[in-house]
């Protein structure tokens, strides 16, 4: 009598990576952030462009023309939630973590694939958003292109810089395991908080707000120096560490605890 011929199936990066790839591009609400976010930022940059009468001239042309990225901004980092939290809300965390009983390669693929997708998004939305504006901004005060110093540093910058604070968002998912729990953390820790504690008068203060998430995150994506803000490579830095300390934690829970 034979033996039946049986397969062995072995987990690898490219495997996990795949399978994240495959569940953020079948979700409908990938698509409808991604097209809200992007249309955001297109839609603003159209208007900032088109309505432009030389009021605005002290303003950096960069962010002025990407003034739609604080809307996209928070699609974004919904976006990211529903990624890592999405799941925990479906019950589907349990059969990736079954196939996948490690666990931490599920959060860091989640990371990689969404940082991929979202740096690619919010770049090419930059881009085509300054090119759009500058068909109205040709001729004035704000007129550049693609190849004038420092435009596509700070067009990636910008696209930087939303990839960051969405890897934060979601950091907190992983963490919280609830989509409305972790978008509340969001909104009242990096985006209310740091505006909260500006109201006290200390010069200390006003010096450890500029290193959190958003603050640091408005040095970039500009061609010149913002106001009262860090470096740009001091922020990205910044920015960087905020983003590894959530993911750390994350992953950290996600090894101890039950499902």
């Amino acid at each position: 009598m034979s033996t039946p011929a049986t397969t062995t199936y072995r987990l690898s990066t490219k495997g996990i990576l795949r399978s994240e790839w495959h569940k953020l591009r079948t979700l409908r609400s990938t698509w409808i952030t991604l097209l809200t976010a992007t249309a955001l930022v297109i839609a603003v940059g159209i208007t900032m462009g088109s309505t432009y009468d030389g009021d605005d001239s002290e303003v950096d042309t960069i962010v002025f023309t990407l003034l739609g990225t604080q809307l996209s901004q928070i699609c974004l980092a919904v976006l990211g939630i529903l990624v890592t939290a999405g799941e925990y809300s479906t019950g589907m965390i349990r059969a990736s973590l079954t196939a996948v009983p490690r666990r931490l390669p599920i959060l860091w693929s989640k990371a990689a694939i969404f940082t991929a997708v979202t740096f690619a998004v919010s770049w090419t939305t930059n881009v085509v958003t300054f090119l759009t504006a500058q068909i109205w901004l040709s001729g004035t005060d704000k007129e550049l292109s693609l190849t004038d110093d420092g435009v596509l540093g700070a067009l990636t910058g910008s696209a930087a810089s939303l990839t960051l604070l969405s890897l934060i968002a979601l950091g907190l998912g992983a963490l919280l395991r609830s989509v409305p729990g972790a978008i509340g953390a969001f909104v009242g820790s990096v985006l209310i908080l740091p505006e909260v504690l500006g109201m006290l008068p200390f010069s200390a203060v006003e010096t450890v707000i500029r290193h959190f998430p958003v603050q640091a995150a408005s040095s970039l994506g500009s061609l010149t120096r913002v106001e009262d803000t860090i470096a740009p490579g001091t922020a990205l830095v910044t920015l960087a560490l905020w983003t590894a300390a959530i993911i750390a934690a994350a992953s950290v829970l996600l090894k101890r605890r039950d499902v």
